[in-house]
Formats: C-alpha cells, structure tokens, sequence
C-alpha cells in the first residue's frame, strides 16, 4: 500500500474563475501499429510499451467511452510521432468494454491482460474499477483511470500499481456543497447510486453542509439497477428540501424527471448534479419535448484546464466525436506512464511505478507539457515536472492529484449545458 495522503479538502476560500467549458466533437482513426512482441506485465525481454484499456462502450457510460478511447489512441499517435517509447513505437490499445457490468469489465480485463500489456487505461466508472483493480495490479500491470473519483482508491493496497488524474470526490464534495450553500440553500436532500462513487460522493458532500450550517435532511442511496425510481423520488420529497443533490449515471434523467412531475423540479427548489450527470443531452433525455424543463440545474465536475489547443487536435484527430469529458485526464494517464517507462529504462511496470508521482509534482525538476518534450529532457538526464492536456496534477503519494480545478455547470432556458465557472481545491497540507 502506498503511504498514502491526508484528504484535508481546502474548500470555503475556493477562488472562483470563469472559465468557458472544452466540449466538441469526436470519432476517430488508430494510432500506428508496431507489430513487434510485447512485455506483458513483467516486460519479458521486449522493451515494447503495450497499452490496453477497459472503458465503456456500452451501459449507462456509455457516454463517456468515445472521448476516452480516443484520448487513448491520440496519446499513442503522438508518442510514436516523437519515436515511440525507449526507441520502440506504441502498438494499437487492446481494448475491453466495462459495460457498466462488474462480470463483463472482469472478463475484459482477463482478455486484456492475456494480451501482455505493461498498462491498463480505465476503468471509467469507480466500481467497475474496484471489479478489476487486483486482477491488474495483481498480474504486475500499471493501471490508470482518467475519471475514477472515488475516496476508496486513496487508501487501495495496490503494490504501487494503480493512479488516477482524476481527483477524488474527497476534493469535489465541498466544492459542491459551497455551490448549494452558495445558492442559498439549507435544507438539502441527497441521493445516490449505491456504489463506491455514489456513496463517497453523497457523504463529502453532506459533510461539507453540514459544516456549513445546513440540514441534510436525507442522505440515501439507490439500487443501480433499479429501473424505477418513484420510491427514490418519493424519498426526496417526503422530506420537503429547498435543493436536492443527484449523484447519478445517466438512470437519473428518471430521478430529474419524477422531481419535476412532483412538483420539485428546478424552478421550484435548487436541483444539483455532479460528473455522471454532466450529459450535454441531459434536457432532451428528461423530457424530449420539452428539454428546457431542466433549466437552472446546476451541478460540479472535474475540469481540465482550459486548452484549446488540446481541443482542436482531439476533435481533428477524432472529428465524430460528440463530448470531451475527461479526455485530457485519460490522455495524461497515457502520457505519464509512457515517461515514467522513458525515466526507469524499462516498460515493466514494477520498474517504472515508482516514477509516476515525481514526474508530476511541479518542484521535481523542468516544466514539459507533452511526451516529446519531456522526452528530450530524460534524454539529457534531466528531472521534469509534466503538466498536460488537463493541467496540473502535482501527485500525492497515493498516485492521484493533490489539487483540482472543479467546474460548475449549469443548464440553461433551452436545457443546454454551459460551464459557468470553476473553483480551485486541494489536499491541505498538515
């Protein structure tokens, strides 16, 4: 286990900037082939980097599958335009669909890692990872999720093996509280799936009202299977709130929408969301006729830093591509392990595990902001701190970020998604 950080979360002096929101779209071509032999979780004797991923192509994050697996492909494209890793290029991502489905994600896994990859990007959703993490880091593989959030992987006996450029929802929760709070709201409802994000989520976020002054008259989850929420609305109801948190897939749309029909909808009381609920369809999803319904739900996400640059490359890379949500932090992941390989010598991850957290910490040595850079500095002997596509990540000792930019979004008369600003949180130092 890693000696892992103190989640102090920083959270009422948060500095607000506003910040337009890098959404776009996606689709995509692969990354160049190197048909050579690959290390699988102990390298072997080949010194080729061998990349796969677990993501969602289908189930309720289904969503989030494209951006993902393209950012996977792009990285890999751009590491072999700078020559590949340790002179060898990066061969096509052996891929695997989590499904939303802990059976399916596991038997992904098991095909992925027969394929002898060193890294495994995903998986997307934080339970569907908990389903694969010891099958991955137990085979020796490095694993890295551009979007897990869940508190549970900061303290994860993991051998070293597991990181994230996503923070946790240690760090989001009281952004989201100070939002609701902020909004003026003191009587609040929360909701849940019943899993490690929901549950983890729902319970920084109750905290944090309540050291705020404000009643969390409900704090409950809900079966993820579940194909009626009436009993769930009914719940939040029962309890007259002034705001309702739902912390959701894309199955909340029916949560939103028995709100509304109750007479609790967003024009009534303040109706909050987080990142499984930051859908760009999400009025349309409610209520096809009517997206609009929607209108002044708000809701907090990771955010990436504002970089057009990234966008535009991403979107030319993948011109199909419908949404971009944690695209930079997958993309990130790809590029960290990659140079944390350049820094060891060595594609076995139990060599180069150990050179993930430095690379990222902004006092460990120069700047760079993407592989072929950073991999010019190795070259020359040099430390680097990488800052990439989703900004800066200064890792904990637990593998994850000690500081995150989190968006405020908020749907408009129309039902549309607009990014309306972001506030800063970080893990307090003691």
């Amino acid at each position: 286990m890693r000696r892992s950080s103190l989640l102090k979360v920083a959270s009422a002096a948060a500095a607000v900037t506003l910040l337009a929101g890098a959404c776009g779209g996606g689709g995509g071509s692969a990354a160049p082939t190197d048909t050579g032999g690959g290390g699988g979780g102990g390298g072997g004797g080949d010194q080729t980097l061998k990349i796969g991923y677990v993501l969602p192509e289908t189930g309720s994050l289904a969503v989030l599958g494209p951006p993902q697996i393209q950012a996977v492909k792009f990285a890999i494209s751009k590491i072999n335009d700078a020559g590949g890793v340790l002179g060898n290029k990066v061969p096509d991502p052996v891929g695997g669909d989590e499904a939303d489905d802990q059976a399916v994600a596991a038997q992904s896994a098991d095909r992925v890692l027969a394929a002898g990859v060193n890294v495994i990007i995903g998986a997307a959703a934080s339970g569907m990872s908990l389903a694969i993490i010891d099958k991955i880091t137990g085979a020796g593989v490095a694993q890295c999720s551009g979007s897990n959030t869940a508190p549970t992987f900061t303290d994860y006996n993991d051998n070293g093996l597991y990181f994230r450029t996503a923070p946790s929802d240690a760090l989001q929760g009281p952004v989201l509280a100070d939002v609701i709070v902020g909004d003026g709201h003191s009587n609040v409802a929360i909701v849940a799936r019943a899993d490690d994000y929901g549950k983890g989520l729902a319970d920084a976020t109750a905290k944090a009202l309540e050291a705020a002054g404000a009643t969390v008259a409900l704090n409950e989850t809900y079966d993820t299977k579940a194909t009626n929420f009436d009993a769930t609305v009914q719940k939040i109801t029962s309890v007259k709130p002034d705001a309702a948190v739902v912390i959701a897939f894309e199955e909340g749309k029916q949560i939103i929408k028995g709100l509304i029909e109750k007479g609790y909808g967003p024009n009534k009381i303040g109706v909050y969301g987080a990142d499984g609920m930051r859908i760009e369809g999400l009025g349309a999803l409610v209520d096809p006729s009517n997206p609009g319904v929607i209108a002044g739900m708000k809701g907090t996400a990771p955010a990436s830093a504002d970089n057009p640059t990234f966008t535009k490359e991403l979107q030319a890379f993948a011109p199909d591509l419908k949404e971009m949500q944690f695209a930079p932090q997958v993309y990130d992941c790809v590029n960290i392990m990659a140079l944390a390989a350049e820094q060891a010598k060595s594609v076995d991850a139990n060599d180069f595990k150990d050179k993930v957290d430095a690379l990222t910490r902004s006092d460990n040595g120069e700047k760079c902001t993407d592989f072929a850079s950073c991999k010019a500095l190795i070259d020359e002997g040099k430390d680097i701190y990488y800052e990439g596509a989703s900004g800066a990540l200064n890792f904990t000792d637990a593998g994850e970020p000690s500081t995150a930019t989190i968006e405020i979004y908020e749907y408009n008369k129309k039902g549309d998604f607009e990014s309306i600003g972001t506030r800063e949180a970080k893990v307090a130092t003691s």
